[in-house]
């Protein structure tokens, strides 16, 4: 029996969803004494550190967890799950680790390195394990700004390792306990292979394999899920790992004229074609045939009405839930994730909102139009907000959680005195007069509205307030072909530190390409190229392999 662990934090939704796909039935944890009655422990962790062992605590869960870790027993820990066995991380000075695992968990401090750590690595095997078996050299999803170092004190923990600047520890085991940095529910086939793997875990000793233990340990290897224990096993792998680039397919979803849901494509936001709104496909059908092709993650953009009362949105909801029932990447989910009041007068918060979406299947969280008005208030009050979606949903899931949509248009001026206060940059595009110089205006309401706001400044602000991603569209190349607007985003790449999704206007592989060699971008992402079979996601991946730079097979 595998016991779900959820302290109530994140997407736990696609952990349960993989468990039930390899053909297990989880038992979810509800009540203190039933983690000493568990007989294995799933515990996936998403979120900051201190946020969960303060859920931990404030569920009576802390005590019995450190007693039946501190037993041995069988246990599996996911991304914070690996964290919480530290006895500390910097990300909550003062707050305590279940202390299994000697050593204090430390943020990224690299020069140069975005952070978070975010998107698909692979791992260096210290030590033969069930990771090294079914891994090998596959690539991984990660997402995390925190992470833990081998030490003397730790060294026979430590199973596995990962480059990132430096190598931190991406594996942890001893006895019948295991975790793991990355999210294997996120890491395609390749994770639910080592998900399996794992909840058959042989007993770890001192990292060295020996027979037995584990969750239906003989009765699966005739079905030919995983590798055999024993005589050949992989030898652990000693070339430093790579972060690669990541490929997101992006579904505009919205009702047409009829009322169903579907995914449509806008040429410079213009959804319309011949007076009807156009229709591309299903959301659930489309998300499912990316996944299958390879996208690294799927974006779901979510611009219907129901966005105005986004709790009411059970279409979209649905669609969430589905979709992480067959899709095993990274999903983002963004429109309407704000505070509102609705019809009845009942208020709601952002992040009662958000916690609906992330337990409906979502990993990440798109605010686009708040975040402008969020850094408006920012720079008129000269400070932090407090209360403002961004700073509350990143407080209790984790910045990496929290991606800000941007959807800018350029504005031409003869000077970079005419431009300021803006982020003025110079041109090769020259504007309707001939001007050299250009701002990049940030606008809501889908591009309807401009502000008085340069794309930059915003980015800059939302990531002091806890943002963890960026995500750069652009009116002017949105549906044109022409190619990503390389200037908007190697001047949005320089002013923030962590990382950038490049978007609007890929027409051909090179462009692909291109944008990754100009700007050093972490992710580029497509909709209508791959909605209507131009360019295959598999022909991006092979030209950007060919190019030699590094992707996801």
């Amino acid at each position: 029996m595998i016991s779900l662990l959820d302290y109530g934090a994140g997407n736990v939704r696609s952990v349960r969803n993989a468990v039930l796909k390899l053909g297990y039935e989880p038992r979810e944890i509800r009540k203190p004494d039933e983690i000493a009655a568990a007989e294995f422990i799933l515990f996936p962790g998403v979120g900051s550190f201190g946020s969960a062992m303060q859920r931990l605590h404030q569920m009576g869960y802390f005590e019995p967890l450190r007693d039946y870790l501190r037993a041995g027993r069988p246990f599996m820990g996911i991304c914070i799950g690996l964290q919480a066995l530290f006895e500390g991380s910097d990300e909550s000075p003062g707050v305590a680790g279940l202390g299994i695992i000697p050593g204090q968990v430390r943020r990224f401090d690299t020069p140069g390195l975005s952070v978070p750590h975010m998107g698909w690595n692979g791992i260096r095997s210290r030590h033969p394990s069930p990771l090294s078996e079914v891994a090998g050299d596959a690539k991984l999803y990660f997402v995390h700004s925190y992470r833990a170092v081998a030490e003397p004190a730790n060294a026979e923990w430590v199973l596995a390792e990962t480059d990132y600047g430096a190598p931190f520890v991406s594996a942890v085991g001893r006895g019948q306990v295991l975790a793991v940095q990355f999210h294997p529910e996120k890491s395609g086939p390749v994770g639910l292979r080592l998900l399996e793997r794992c909840l058959r875990q042989p007993t770890l000793v001192a990292g060295t394999l020996v027979a037995g233990g584990g969750v239906g340990a003989t009765d699966r290897e005739a079905e030919g899920v995983g590798v055999a224990v024993g005589p050949g096993t992989r030898e652990p792998v000693s070339t430093p790992t790579r972060l690669a680039k990541r490929i997101i397919a992006c579904l505009d979803v919205r009702t047409n004229d009829a009322g169903d849901l579907v995914v449509t494509k806008g040429d410079q936001y213009d959804v319309r074609e011949g007076g009807e709104v156009r229709n591309l496909g299903k959301p659930v059908e489309l998300a499912r045939r990316y996944y299958e092709e390879g996208a690294d993650e799927i974006t779901f953009l979510n611009i219907t009405a129901f966005r105005d009362f986004p709790l009411a949105d059970q279409p979209m909801l649905e669609v969430l839930r589905r979709t992480s029932e067959q899709v095993f990447v990274p999903l983002t989910i963004g429109g309407g994730i704000r505070a509102f009041t609705d019809g009845e007068g009942r208020h709601y918060s952002a992040l009662e909102v958000a916690a609906e979406y992330f337990a409906s299947g979502a990993d990440k969280i798109s605010i686009g139009s708040d975040a402008v008005t969020t850094v408006e208030q920012v720079l008129t009050q000269n400070g932090r907000t407090g209360d403002s979606a961004i700073e509350q949903i990143a407080h209790r899931y984790g910045s990496q959680a929290v991606v800000i949509s941007i959807d800018p248009r350029r504005v031409y001026v003869p000077t970079p005195e005419a431009g300021k206060p803006h982020q003025v940059v110079p041109t090769l595009i020259p504007g309707p007069l001939g001007e050299r110089w250009c701002w990049f205006q940030c606008t809501v309401k889908g591009g309807r509205e401009g502000r008085d706001l340069d794309a930059v400044t915003l980015a800059k602000v939302c990531e002091q307030l806890g943002a963890g991603e960026i995500l750069l569209n652009s009116i002017d190349r949105d549906g044109t072909g022409a190619g990503f607007d390389l200037e908007l985003i190697q001047a949005v790449r320089a002013a923030v530190t962590i990382p950038v999704i490049a978007s609007s206007g890929a027409g051909r592989v090179e462009h692909f390409s291109e944008v990754f060699t100009v700007t050093n971008v972490e992710a580029a992402l497509a909709a209508g190229i791959f909605h209507r079979h131009e360019v295959p996601i598999a022909a991006v991946k092979t030209h950007l392999h060919q190019s030699g730079i590094e992707v996801r097979p």
